[in-house]
């Protein structure tokens, strides 16, 4: 019984989906130019690398003094002299440069594929994965898929890796967790839609058509490298949780599934981690 259910799993989500994408793909090559398929694919990469430039240095919470030097060149000093202080000396410049992470992760995965899917792409951006009907089907498969991962994020948790990482927003001691720790929670999850959007919304669908069912393991090499500063059980997870998040959008022809399970996941591991270090 088990076994055929998954089977049918495999079969549906995997074999059937491919064989649908690759015809898909196979129809768009042949019955358009040549160049517009080019078009389509460069467009879509040199966005795709141009949005990880920019997430990696301008949204790097560590290194801010650009963005200080940017007001200064261009007259605003008193702006400049705030924003020095709100992110090295003010009492709450640990959220303030957390305000920046997630800030640039917002700006960088939203603003530039939206221009791009419609002012080059020119297609309507539900095409991107931003569909909502037809999602609640698919919900019994996310559903499963966090079942499987709870128990490995709680042994993952216990490790002194894990918890030295997580959460983001480090808690000074004695202190509570609204509002800061809340009001990160909320940005987290905020840059987590942006990101489903960016990886299995703009990247995936938009190569779907030129590179088929291959699109998923294009989207999962930037994917799994984002990870590499994580700790190791969770950049190998993010190889698979690429794979099924890109299979079920894929599938779904939506990202919001995507973006409950992660933000699902991101705060469980968060609040594993505040459970450990006794200040849940």
């Amino acid at each position: 019984m088990i076994g055929r259910f998954f089977r049918g799993i495999w079969q549906e989500y995997v074999i059937d989906l491919r064989d649908r994408i690759d015809a898909e793909a196979m129809l768009y090559r042949t019955t358009t130019p040549a160049g517009e398929v080019t078009r389509r694919m460069v467009s879509v990469f040199l966005t795709v690398i141009g949005v990880l430039t920019f997430v990696r240095f301008a949204g790097n919470e560590n290194d801010t003094r650009w963005m200080v030097q940017g007001l200064r060149a261009v007259g605003l000093d008193d702006a400049a002299a705030w924003l020095h202080g709100a992110l090295n000396t003010s009492p709450d410049r640990r959220f303030h440069q957390r305000i920046v992470w997630a800030a640039g992760r917002l700006l960088g995965y939203l603003v530039p594929t939206l221009l791009v899917a419609r002012l080059v792409l020119r297609e309507p951006l539900r095409s991107f994965g931003l569909r909502v009907r037809g999602t609640a089907r698919h919900l019994p498969v996310y559903a499963f898929f966090f079942a499987v991962l709870a128990p490995v994020l709680y042994a993952a948790s216990l490790a002194p890796a894990f918890q030295a990482k997580y959460p983001y927003y480090k808690l000074a001691p004695g202190e509570p967790l609204w509002p800061w720790f809340w009001s990160w929670e909320a940005l987290y999850a905020a840059q987590f839609v942006a990101l489903e959007f960016f990886y299995r919304g703009f990247f995936l669908h938009g190569l779907r058509r030129v590179l088929g069912y291959a699109s998923i393991f294009a989207m999962m090499v930037p994917y799994a490298m984002i990870h590499f500063g994580k700790p190791l059980p969770e950049a190998l997870g993010s190889v698979i949780a690429g794979f099924v998040l890109g299979t079920v959008s894929l599938k779904s022809d939506s990202i919001w599934g995507g973006c409950a399970i992660h933000v699902a996941v991101a705060m469980s591991m968060d609040l594993l981690s505040l459970w450990h270090q006794g200040r849940l």
